[in-house]
C-alpha cells in the first residue's frame, strides 16, 4: 500500500510498504479520507510538537485525522463489523488509567498519538484498536467524519467546557479551519458569534458561515465593536484559536466579569495581566485540546440535526500520490484544510 512519511527539513515520501496485520482487539481500516493539520507541519519541519523523543522523524505513517471504512476485524473483536464506516481517535491509551477510564485517552500517560509516535491515516490501509473506531451516521461523508474529529470535534468540545448556550455571546480568535469549526459549533449551540481575524478572506468565509459580526482584530475600532455588540457588557466567552499573545490577551480582555476563555491555538509561552484580566473579574480561563470520546456521539448527532456542511472547510482535496504538492501548499497557507481523498470521489 502507498503511506506518507515525514522525514523533515520540508521532506515528503511516499513509500510502498506492506498492509499491516490485526492483532487481538484491532480493526483494520480501508481510509477514505484523511486531513493535514497544522501541527503536521512540526513533522515537515523537523520539530514534531506531540511526542517528543518518541516521535522519530520518518519513522511512523502520518495523518491523525483519518475516517474509512473497517475491512477487516482482529480476534476479540466485539462491537465493529467489516463494512462499517468510522472515524478514527488519533489518542491510543492503556485503556485502564483513570483518564482511559473516563474517555480522555489524549491524557493517558502511556499514549501514543496517530502520525506522530504511532502509524496514522496518510494511507491506504490503517490498524488501530477497535475502541479507537468512532461510528459515523449515513449522513455523513468520509471528508466530513474526518474534519469532524480534531477540528470540529475539539472546537465543540471547547464550546461545552464555555458552557456555551443560546443565551451566550461567543468570540472566535483565528479563523483557520479550527476557528472555522469554532463559528459551527457556536452557532450549533445557539451563540451569537463574533469571528476575528487579521485576514480579510478569513473574515468573509466566517460571514458566510454564520458569523453574527467579523471583525479585524488589529483594528482600532474593534474593542468598542465588541462592546457594542454586547450591549458594553462584553464577551460571556472566547476561544483563541490562533495561539497568537496578542489575540489571547485580547480575548481576556473582551470577556465579561465571570466570563469564560479558553486557550486552543499551540504556544510555547504568553503573557496575561492576571490581576486585571482575571482575579478582578473573576475570569475563568482554561486549556482545551481534543475531546473526550465519550462526546463523539453528541458530536455527530449536533452535526446532522443542525445540517452542518463540514465539507465547506474542505478548501484543496488531493490524492496520497500528490501529498508533496499538499503539503507544500498548506506550508504556504496557500489552502485551510486540506483532505487526502482515496479511491473514487465521494
Amino acid at each position: 500500500m502507498k503511506a506518507v512519511y515525514l522525514p523533515g527539513d520540508r521532506r515528503v515520501e511516499i513509500r510502498e510498504v506492506s498492509i499491516p496485520e490485526v492483532g487481538i482487539g484491532e480493526v483494520l481500516i480501508e481510509v477514505k479520507a484523511s486531513c493535514i493539520c497544522r501541527s503536521d507541519l512540526s513533522l515537515y519541519y523537523g520539530r514534531p510538537v506531540v511526542g517528543g523523543s518518541d516521535a522519530v522523524l520518518g519513522t511512523k505513517v502520518s495523518g491523525h485525522e483519518p475516517a474509512g471504512v473497517i475491512a477487516k476485524t482482529g480476534p476479540g473483536v466485539r462491537k465493529f463489523r467489516t463494512g462499517d464506516r468510522v472515524a478514527v481517535y488519533l489518542a491510543v491509551g492503556c485503556g485502564l488509567c483513570p483518564y482511559c477510564r473516563m474517555g480522555n485517552f489524549h491524557l493517558c500517560a502511556e499514549w501514543t498519538c496517530l502520525g506522530f509516535t504511532a502509524d496514522g491515516g496518510n494511507a491506504e490501509y490503517l490498524v488501530v484498536p477497535e475502541r479507537n473506531c468512532l461510528a459515523i451516521p449515513n449522513e455523513m461523508s468520509f471528508v466530513a467524519a474526518a474534519i469532524s474529529t480534531d477540528a470540529f470535534g475539539t472546537l465543540f468540545s471547547a464550546c461545552r467546557k464555555l458552557g456555551v448556550s443560546g443565551a451566550s455571546t461567543l468570540g472566535v480568535w483565528g479563523l483557520g479551519p479550527m476557528g472555522s469549526s469554532g463559528i459551527l459549533a457556536g452557532k450549533a449551540l445557539g451563540a451569537r458569534v463574533v469571528a476575528l481575524d487579521p485576514l480579510a478572506e478569513r473574515r468573509s468565509f466566517a460571514a458566510s458561515l454564520g458569523a453574527d459580526l467579523v471583525l479585524d482584530p488589529i483594528d482600532a475600532s474593534t474593542g468598542e465593536a465588541l462592546m457594542e455588540f454586547t450591549d458594553g457588557v462584553g464577551l460571556s466567552a472566547a476561544v483563541d484559536c490562533s495561539g497568537n499573545a496578542a489575540a489571547q490577551n485580547m480575548a481576556l480582555d473582551a470577556v465579561m466579569r465571570l466570563g469564560r476563555v479558553a486557550f486552543v491555538g499551540e504556544a510555547a509561552e504568553t503573557s496575561i495581566r492576571p490581576s486585571d484580566q482575571l482575579i478582578r473579574k473573576q475570569v475563568t480561563l482554561i486549556g482545551s485540546w481534543y475531546f473526550g470520546i465519550n462526546e463523539y456521539d453528541d458530536i455527530t448527532r449536533t452535526i446532522v440535526a443542525r445540517k452542518i456542511d463540514l465539507e465547506r472547510l474542505a478548501t484543496h482535496r488531493f490524492a496520497l500520490e500528490e501529498a508533496d504538492t499538499a503539503f507544500r501548499l498548506f506550508d504556504q497557507r496557500k489552502t485551510e484544510k486540506a483532505v487526502f481523498v482515496m479511491g473514487e470521489k465521494e
